[in-house]
């Protein structure tokens, strides 16, 4: 059970939409996730009072809104400075001891050196109406105490990232209204990973259910260094209408030993494999079909196979938000997968339009 003091810090458990304000969209799904039942790695979420209560005490509030007030969205160099400003700002303070303490113990009662994953949830990400997602800093493989606080930190700087600070100047978002939430959760050794959106990416065919999928960790398919395998799923007879399995030179896994993620060459004989079963498909879908249901609208989901997990047990959600391109449309067209050829989930995605695929 892990101990929290209802201030600072929140289990999962005890997380549910309305309390979106104070973790996040990241976060409020965990705890709604946790509540319904779907396998979720444990963890706790660092509340956006946690982030307020370090602007209250360094009178960072007012460093920000001078170093932003004059900005000029178009020169990117003049944003860029602001913005790195405010980040130094942020890691050069202590936070307030009531809020490390509510960490420390909070992460001390999931046994001592856990690793973690430490992942930002501002309050305006993982909206149906945001493109919020991916703007901040997530930490992989975090262990011990001062670790943990740190990147907590890092994560509330991270809202100043350049990106995120002239996605918010150009959609007149204003900068001071968006707060920070910090979830810690248990890190997963990941066998396999990746994302299933309940939707083809391609056409908007909502009977379509569509994964990809790779080695180890899914940050390799997220950030498209490999391409991962690719299946379509019929979302109501449950059954594998197409697959790609490609090539998976790469994977990201846990080091124990160095207390970090490390990239490894995947060796000969699993680069062509398919890193699912499929039996394992069909279980994703599931998850991913049971998920779209809860929250009542297309998911884009995390997923992980936990290698210290028995089979049949180990498929874990790590975040489902929701999915953000076809759900914009006034109507989806009614293509066919079979139509237009499967494309990648993450490929479709960050390139909705053709052209250069966005970094």
């Amino acid at each position: 059970m892990i101990q929290t003091d209802g201030t600072y810090t929140l289990a999962f458990p005890q997380i549910g939409k309305g309390d979106l304000a104070r973790v996040g969209g990241k976060c409020a799904s965990l705890g709604e996730m946790t509540q319904a039942g779907v396998a979720v790695p444990p963890g706790f979420a660092v509340t956006t009072d946690g982030y307020l209560a370090m602007l209250d005490k360094s009178n960072l509030r007012a460093e920000i809104e001078r170093h932003l007030a004059s900005v000029d969205v178009e020169d990117l160099d003049s944003l860029d400075r602001a913005a790195q400003a405010i980040r130094i700002r942020i890691r050069s303070h202590r936070m307030p001891e009531a809020v490390e303490t509510a960490i420390r113990t909070a992460y001390a009662s999931m046994g001592a050196d856990t690793p973690v994953a430490v992942r930002s949830s501002a309050t305006a990400e993982d909206l149906p109406d945001a493109s919020f997602a991916g703007q901040q800093d997530t930490y992989l493989w975090v262990r011990g105490a001062d670790a943990v606080v740190e990147k907590v930190r890092d994560c509330w700087a991270s809202l100043f990232a350049t990106r995120a600070v002239a996605y918010r100047e150009k959609n007149a978002i204003p900068h001071i209204d968006v707060n920070m939430s910090v979830g810690v959760q248990k890190m997963v050794n990941a066998r396999a990973a990746g994302v299933a959106m309940t939707l083809d990416p391609g056409t908007g065919d909502r009977t379509r259910i569509v994964i990809d999928a790779s080695w180890g960790l899914g940050e390799m398919v997220v950030s498209g260094v490999v391409t991962p395998d690719n299946f379509s799923v019929e979302k109501v007879l449950m059954e594998i209408i197409d697959r790609k399995i490609s090539d998976k030179h790469v994977e990201m896994i846990g080091d124990a030993e160095r207390g970090e993620t490390v990239e490894r060459e995947v060796e000969a004989p699993r680069r062509t494999a398919p890193c699912l079963t499929d039996a394992q498909v069909i279980a994703v879908a599931q998850l991913a079909k049971r998920l779209e249901r809860l929250n009542g609208c297309p998911q884009d989901v995390e997923w992980a196979i936990d290698g210290d997990l028995p089979d049949g047990d180990n498929l874990l959600a790590l975040q489902s938000r929701p999915e953000t391109i076809w759900s914009q449309k006034k109507k989806a067209p009614a293509a066919s997968a079979y139509a237009t050829g499967m494309m990648g989930i993450v490929n479709t995605l960050n390139n909705p339009l053709g052209g250069k695929k966005k970094a």
